[in-house]
């Protein structure tokens, strides 16, 4: 991927999406912008790597917290979850079209899903969408992976007060653990600034309770009959946490749609080969193999 200008490191914001208080990481840039949107857990900060190379390709971006997870205000209680989602992906949707025409969605995870969701609710100036190993496509264990962890079990039912101090190392190796094709080869800093939002057991505790809440809403949350814009499904071949099982319907029902498996990755592209992902989403959707004219 070759850069028109200097590497810069995103731009850090606060604001409101759908009256809820958030934060942005954007980089500026020309064509239809990105609007990225982390997974289950995860924050804006996942999409660092990938946000650098994008600005340094001239390209614009915007990443958020999604409501409940990083620097985002805390889920309302007693309501759907991905209800509270979509409409902080509609408000971004919003001032992004306003301002530029249309923008493309990119997803992780979670944030697959709800670019999958939000690409089913016409008229939302998407131009397309990528959703990267989305959940709900199929119920792949992605959660119990999560809560069968050794370490994972010793924070919820520790005999003893588990101190905050070493919460932070123990939600680091769960993460490193499962997220990564090559856990080895887990960039420390990525893995510092993902569990620097889960550091306390209350935090982490609290947001394994969301998973718990979000399985009943994941069995069942798409329309893909709805999409129409162009689609590429992005997954890692080493993916522990969601299996492509499911990807066949999206290709077999979405026009213009196509899958692209990382060799040797996990379950984020976008910290593990930001590089190849970054080269993904510059090409899109001129690299789908039924791209539209």
């Amino acid at each position: 991927m070759s850069s028109t200008r200097p590497a810069t490191s995103p731009t850090e914001a606060r604001g409101e999406l759908a009256g809820v208080a958030t934060r942005t990481l954007a980089v500026s840039g020309e064509g239809p912008p990105l609007l990225l949107l982390h997974g289950y857990a995860d924050s804006a900060d996942t999409w660092r790597p990938l946000l650098e190379r994008l600005g340094a390709a001239g390209r614009a971006a915007v990443a958020i917290d999604l409501r409940g997870f990083g620097t985002a205000a805390p889920l309302a209680a007693g309501l759907p979850l991905l209800p509270q989602w979509d409409a902080m992906v509609d408000a971004a949707l919003a001032e992004l079209g306003e301002a530029h025409g249309e923008a493309y969605v990119v997803g992780n995870s979670l944030g697959g899903a709800l670019a999958l969701r939000a690409a089913e609710r016409r008229p939302l100036p998407i131009g397309g969408i990528v959703p990267i190993a989305p959940a709900g496509l199929h119920m792949a264990g992605w959660f119990s992976a999560i809560e069968s962890e050794w370490l994972v079990r010793l924070l919820r039912f520790s005999p003893v007060p588990v101190p905050d101090r070493i919460v932070k190392p123990i939600v680091g190796r769960v993460y490193r653990t499962l997220v990564f094709g090559d856990p080895a080869r887990a960039d420390p800093a990525v893995i510092d600034t993902f569990s620097s939002h889960l550091a306390s057991l209350a935090r982490s505790m609290g947001v394994l309770e969301v998973g718990r809440r979000l399985l009943p809403e994941l069995g069942d949350p798409f329309e893909l009959g709805r999409i129409s814009c162009p689609l590429l499904l992005v997954w890692g071949e080493r993916d522990r946490m969601v299996f492509t099982t499911g990807a066949e319907r999206v290709l077999r029902t979405v026009d213009y749609s196509d899958i692209e498996v990382i060799p040797r990755c996990g379950h984020c592209p976008q910290v593990e080969v930001p590089d190849l992902l970054a080269e993904l989403l510059l090409d899109f959707p001129g690299n789908l193999e039924y791209a539209p004219a």
